[in-house]
């Protein structure tokens, strides 16, 4: 037996490599796979900046979900600003916009002063992850935990004094 012939082939060398890149790819999809189990998003701003999962882990939050299809969501303006009026100077109140794009917001919004940040939540990531199962819903968050999560009562400052609590 020579030197030569316990080295390992082109062959041989070419499969391990194969796997082992193979091996990667499945490594990153699985993580990719976790990251959305454990509902990490990142909205875009309808006016620039963004709104992560990583915003939340820290500070109390408290988004309202809405839609302008949504006819339940007509006096959405209002209804956010007056909860930014009350709750701004405790938490920071934001909207995500379901499942719409920039163009119908802004549509939307056109002549109406909305106070907050708008975030968009086109494919649905960000509602998927807090539970949100129907319009306008409420979100609040504090430090990292999801406080409440559910429909947006008529009179939401108890709901999010309980959740800041």
């Amino acid at each position: 037996m020579t030197a030569n012939s316990s080295a390992p082939r082109p062959a041989a060398r070419r499969r391990r490599w194969l796997l082992a890149c193979a091996a990667l790819v499945g490594l990153a999809f699985l993580a990719v796979g976790v990251a959305q189990a454990q509902g990490r998003y990142r909205l875009p701003g309808l006016r620039g900046g963004s709104l992560s999962s990583a915003d939340l882990d820290s500070g109390s939050h408290v988004i309202v979900v809405w839609a302008s299809w949504s006819p339940r969501c007509r006096d959405i303006v209002d209804r956010t600003n007056a909860i930014a009026d009350r709750w701004g100077g405790r938490a920071r109140v934001v909207t995500v916009v379901f499942q719409e794009d920039a163009a119908a917001v802004e549509k939307f919004l056109d002549g109406k002063s909305l106070a907050v940040a708008t975030f968009l939540d086109s494919d649905g990531e960000f509602s998927k992850a807090h539970a949100v199962t129907s319009l306008p819903g409420l979100v609040v968050v504090r430090d990292g935990e999801a406080r409440y999560q559910g429909r947006l009562p008529t009179d939401a400052d108890s709901a999010i004094a309980d959740a800041l609590r």
